[in-house]
C-alpha cells in the first residue's frame, strides 16, 4: 500500500461520498478535501485564486473550470496542503477538469478513482427527504422525523426542507451529474484507474468494502 494514496472518489449527490470521503482519508493519514473546503482554505491564505474562488462563492454562482484547476494547482504545489496523499471529494466534476488534473498532478499521479455506486432511485429518496434544522443544520428524513414534528431534537430549531433538496432540484442535480460525470467514469475506466463499489448498506460495511479495495488495487 502506498503510504499516502492519490484516491478521486466519485458518487451521485446522497451516495455518502462526503463521509466515507473523511473517513478513508483519516484512514490512511492523509488530507480530505471538498472543493468548497479547498476554496475557503485557499481563500483564507490570500492566494490569487482562492480569493478569486470566493468571490463567484460569495455572489452565489459556479466557480469557473479555470479557477477550480488553479485552486487545485495551488494546493498541489510543492509544500501545499496536497503535495503528498488525499481523497478529493467532489472533484474532478467534468472531462476537463479530470485531464487538468492530470496536468497538474503529472509527475505522482492518481493511484485510483472509486466510483460509489448507489442506484438513482435510492439517492433521489434519501436527498428528497431529508429535513434540515435551520438552526444548528441536524439532519432528519420524512421517515425519521424529529420527536416533535419538524421541531429540532437538539436545539428545538425550525426543521425544513431546503430549496435544493425539492424534488424537481433533485432531479436537475441527477441529471447533471449523470451528464458530467458518464464522460470522467469511461476516462478513468479506460486508463485503467477506475473501480465500482457498492454504495448501498450500512456506513461501516460500505467502508470496509472500501479500504478493501483500496488495499487490493494500490500496491
Amino acid at each position: 500500500m502506498t503510504m499516502q494514496p492519490r484516491l478521486v472518489l466519485l458518487g451521485r449527490q446522497g451516495a455518502g461520498k462526503g463521509t466515507q470521503s473523511a473517513r478513508l482519508a483519516d484512514h490512511f493519514g492523509v488530507v480530505h478535501v471538498s472543493t468548497g473546503d479547498m476554496f475557503r482554505t485557499q481563500a483564507a491564505q490570500g492566494t490569487a485564486f482562492g480569493l478569486e474562488a470566493k468571490r463567484y462563492m460569495d455572489a452565489g454562482e459556479l466557480v469557473p473550470d479555470e479557477i477550480v484547476v488553479g485552486v487545485i494547482e495551488e494546493c498541489m504545489a510543492p509544500g501545499g496542503p496536497l503535495d503528498a496523499g488525499f481523497v478529493l471529494d467532489g472533484f474532478p466534476r467534468t472531462l476537463h477538469q479530470a485531464r487538468e488534473l492530470d496536468r497538474v498532478i503529472s509527475g505522482r499521479p492518481l493511484d485510483l478513482v472509486i466510483d460509489l455506486d448507489v442506484p438513482r432511485e435510492i439517492v433521489f429518496d434519501r436527498i428528497a427527504g431529508r429535513r434540515v434544522c435551520e438552526n444548528c443544520q441536524r439532519t432528519y428524513h420524512v421517515n425519521l422525523p424529529p420527536t416533535v414534528p419538524w421541531v429540532c431534537d437538539t436545539c428545538r430549531g425550525n426543521v425544513r426542507q431546503r430549496d435544493d433538496d425539492t424534488e424537481d432540484a433533485v432531479e436537475r442535480r441527477l441529471a447533471l451529474y449523470e451528464a458530467e460525470t458518464i464522460p470522467i467514469v469511461e476516462y478513468y475506466r479506460a486508463r485503467a484507474l477506475l473501480i465500482t463499489v457498492d454504495g448501498v448498506g450500512e456506513g461501516d460495511d460500505v467502508f470496509e468494502r472500501l479500504v478493501k479495495v483500496c488495499d487490493e488495487q494500490i500496491s
